[in-house]
């Protein structure tokens, strides 16, 4: 726990000082999955898992929310009564071919834990949201209560930033018994190992919101939407999927916008469709970022495009 962070209270930015950005071409020290097989996403959503997955020898999750959950996978012949009363919590949820999860958690988290696994069944849950370049984590802040039973994940390069976002969803968990247990937060260079922690198809939504500019031409290739890496985000995006970038710097905004017109993988969203996506009206204003500029009055520029065929792009 960072020292801004007493146990149960929310972190504060002071103290974690970092710069703005982050040179995502330079090698940052953190660990990575040898592929999403070996990533173990159990430490970041222990609500949603019965058992853990079987991590790399020697990868150890930087992330488990100071909880160990010790998992006996156990048909309880269609009630959680006895883990129920094992834990002190009062009634009796049904949770078929659930498992029990012995774990130190308050009482209120205990049928809510039971309710995460039962929508899931025997499906091993996956992340389906990525918030790449999360900054301070006030996305998946607001996308959590929306989208409960939906796994996110923010992937942040800053070391400082990223552990604050840590520390903020730790507390919230904390102060919201049951709540905020499917975000969760990565240090990595998403530019560069993306797909070693997400399979073919998986992501079902990308975030790109107020990425670095990079403004002098020599490090456009630094830019986080381009022609080469949309591919990248494309092998790891379902059919349908949305990708949604915003940003406050005109150019970048059309830079970000051609790529995504010159790339057969992806289509732009009529706009009737992106008025009806409760999540469009959130790129302008839930991040810290947005917020910024839009109390100093500044404009925004942003861009929703579906994942598509190749050959039904354009059609």
């Amino acid at each position: 726990m960072a020292s801004g962070s007493k146990k149960g209270q929310h972190p504060r930015k002071r103290f974690y000082r970092a710069r703005a950005h982050s040179n995502p071409l330079s090698d940052s020290q953190f660990p990575v999955p040898v592929s999403p097989a070996h990533m173990d996403w159990s430490d970041h959503f222990p609500a949603f898992f019965k058992s853990n997955i079987t991590a790399a020898p020697g990868h150890d999750s930087e992330f488990n929310f100071e909880a160990k959950y010790t998992v006996k996978k156990e048909n309880l012949n269609g009630t959680c009564s006895e883990w129920s009363k094992a834990k002190g919590v009062e009634g009796d949820s049904k949770c078929s071919s659930a498992s029990i999860i012995d774990v130190s958690v308050r009482k209120a988290e205990g049928l809510e834990i039971c309710k995460k696994i039962q929508a899931f069944g025997d499906e091993e849950p996956k992340v389906h949201f990525a918030d790449i370049g999360c900054g301070f984590g006030g996305l998946l802040v607001k996308l959590s209560p929306m989208f409960p039973n939906t796994l996110m994940v923010g992937m942040e390069l800053r070391d400082k930033v990223s552990e604050y976002v840590k520390d903020r969803i730790i507390a919230l968990r904390k102060e919201n018994p049951g709540q905020f247990q499917n975000i969760s937060i990565i240090r990595t260079n998403a530019m560069k190992y993306l797909q070693n922690y997400f399979q073919k198809g998986q992501l079902q939504k990308m975030f790109f919101l107020f990425p670095d500019p990079h403004f002098k031409e020599r490090n456009h290739r630094r830019r986080i939407i381009s022609i080469a890496l949309l591919a990248e985000y494309a092998h790891v995006m379902a059919l349908g999927g949305i990708l949604y970038t915003v940003t406050d710097v005109e150019e970048l905004g059309e830079w970000m916008k051609s790529c995504l017109e010159a790339h057969p993988l992806f289509e732009e969203v009529p706009l009737k469709k992106q008025e009806a996506d409760p999540v469009v009206g959130l790129l302008k204003c839930a991040t810290e970022e947005g917020q910024k500029v839009e109390r100093n009055g500044g404009k925004t520029f942003y861009s929703v495009y579906c994942r598509v065929l190749a050959s039904s792009a354009g059609a």
